[in-house]
Formats: structure tokens, C-alpha cells, sequence
């Protein structure tokens, strides 16, 4: 099985976090074929999180996107600055944004 379409996951995404009552939106789009996701939480206490790809995920058989926590609950310049640098390497990123108290971002996270 191939890879699923990177607008197609983030919609999913977006409308189920929506859904659930999560004020969820995208806040850059990428490549809709192949570009990489970045999900940025927002945990409503001032604090943020970044997940990104996790490395050699695409090594994978199954169509599932793996992240890995690159920051947790930390100031918000220390997330956008991260993304900055990311769209400055990599113009086809994708950037979630999502509202949540929690960490369960309903993600595979290595």
C-alpha cells in the first residue's frame, strides 16, 4: 500500500480534532502529495509542543504517518522558531495547529 497524500491525512486530521470539540486548523500548506506535517499544540497554559516526522518513518509498509516529540511544553517562540527554520529548508511543509489541554494528540508518536 502507498503512502496516503499529505492533504488528504491533514484534512482527516483537522476535521477529526474539530470534531472532537479541539479548535484545530492549518496553518501552512505544503506539498499535497508528499509534504511533511508538523503539528503544533497549543496546550492553552501558554505552553506549546512541536511533533515532527519521525526519522525513517517512510521505511514503513502501511500508509500511517510516525512523529516523534521534538519539543514538549515549552514557550511558543522556542515552537515558532523551530517551524522558521524547518520552511526555510523545506518550502513544501505542512503546519497543524491544534488546542489541547492533553498530550494525547491521537498521533503514533515514537
Amino acid at each position: 500500500m502507498g503512502a496516503l497524500r499529505s492533504d488528504i491525512w491533514c484534512g482527516v486530521f483537522v476535521r477529526r480534532h474539530n470534531d472532537l470539540g479541539n479548535m484545530c486548523v492549518v496553518v501552512r500548506r505544503g506539498d499535497p502529495i508528499a509534504g511533511q506535517v508538523f503539528i503544533e499544540v497549543d496546550h492553552l497554559d501558554g505552553t506549546r509542543s512541536l511533533y515532527t516526522p519521525a526519522p525513517m518513518a517512510s521505511l514503513r509498509d502501511d500508509a500511517s504517518l510516525i512523529f516523534q516529540r521534538r519539543f514538549s511544553r515549552v514557550e511558543a517562540a522556542k515552537v515558532s522558531e523551530r517551524i522558521a527554520r524547518e520552511i526555510d529548508f523545506d518550502p513544501d511543509l505542512w503546519v497543524l495547529s491544534v488546542d489541547l489541554r492533553s498530550d494525547d494528540v491521537g498521533i503514533e508518536v515514537v
